[in-house]
C-alpha cells in the first residue's frame, strides 16, 4: 500500500488552461503540495495578500491583467515566497523580464510534470536557506556609489559569483537554472558598468560597505 506523503505546504497555480491547472494539481499534489488553482490574477491577489503559499507559479498570458502585471503588484522582490513564471516557447522574451521584476525562474511549455516537483523543492529550500542567511552576506552591506541599485536576488548571484561559483553551481545554490544565472549576470555588469568579469570582481572587492 502506497503511503501519501506529508504535505510540504501550498503552492498556488495561476493559468488560463483548464488542462494546465489540473495536470499541475495532480502532479504537485502527488509530491506532498496541497494546490490552489486560480484561472486568472485578479483571484490569485484575492487570496495571495492574506496568505503566504510555499510558491507560485503564474502564467505569463492569462485573463485581465496579465503575469507581469500580477507579479508587479504582489512586488515580487518583497512578497514572501517565491514566484515561478510559467510561459510558452514563444514567450522568453517576457519571461526574461519578470525575472527581473522579481520572479525567482521560469518554467517553459511544454513541462514533464516530474521535473517541476524536484525543482520546486530545491527552488524552496534554497529560497528558505537564502532567507535565513541574507544577513550575513557580504554584498548585501555593500553600496555601488553613483550606481543603480542591485535587486535582492541580483545581489544573491552576485555573492555566488565572487565567491567562484559556476552558473550551474550557483543556479544550484539558489535554486534557479543556469540560464537564468547569466541572466542576472549580465544585468548586473550592465548596472555596475563591468566590461567583464575581472572588472565585476574589482568593482566589488573595493567598494565598501554601507554605513
Amino acid at each position: 500500500m502506497t503511503e501519501t506523503p506529508p504535505s510540504r505546504g501550498e503552492i498556488f497555480v495561476v493559468d488560463d488552461d483548464p488542462a494546465v491547472r489540473e495536470t499541475l494539481s495532480v502532479v504537485l499534489s502527488a509530491g506532498g503540495y496541497q494546490v490552489i488553482c486560480f484561472a486568472d490574477g485578479a483571484a490569485l491577489l484575492a487570496v495571495a495578500r492574506n496568505r503566504t503559499p510555499s510558491c507560485i507559479l503564474l502564467d505569463v498570458h492569462i485573463p485581465g491583467k496579465s503575469g507581469l502585471d500580477i507579479l508587479r503588484e504582489l512586488r515580487g522582490e518583497e512578497y514572501p515566497a517565491p514566484i515561478f513564471m510559467i510561459s510558452g516557447q514563444g514567450d522568453i522574451a517576457m519571461a526574461v523580464s519578470a525575472i527581473k521584476n522579481g520572479a525567482l525562474d521560469f518554467i517553459e511549455k511544454p513541462f514533464r510534470g516530474s521535473e517541476i516537483v524536484g525543482r520546486l523543492d530545491e527552488a524552496i529550500r534554497a529560497y528558505a536557506r537564502r532567507q535565513a542567511d541574507s544577513s550575513a552576506s557580504r554584498v548585501a552591506s555593500l553600496h555601488f556609489p553613483g550606481r543603480e541599485p542591485l535587486t535582492r536576488r541580483e545581489r544573491e548571484v552576485l555573492e555566488q559569483f565572487t565567491s567562484g561559483a559556476s552558473n550551474k553551481e550557483a543556479g544550484r545554490q539558489l535554486g534557479i537554472s543556469p540560464r537564468t544565472i547569466e541572466d542576472h549576470r549580465a544585468n548586473i555588469m550592465k548596472k555596475l558598468g563591468a566590461r567583464n568579469a575581472a572588472d565585476l570582481i574589482r568593482i566589488v572587492m573595493t567598494t565598501p560597505r554601507a554605513s
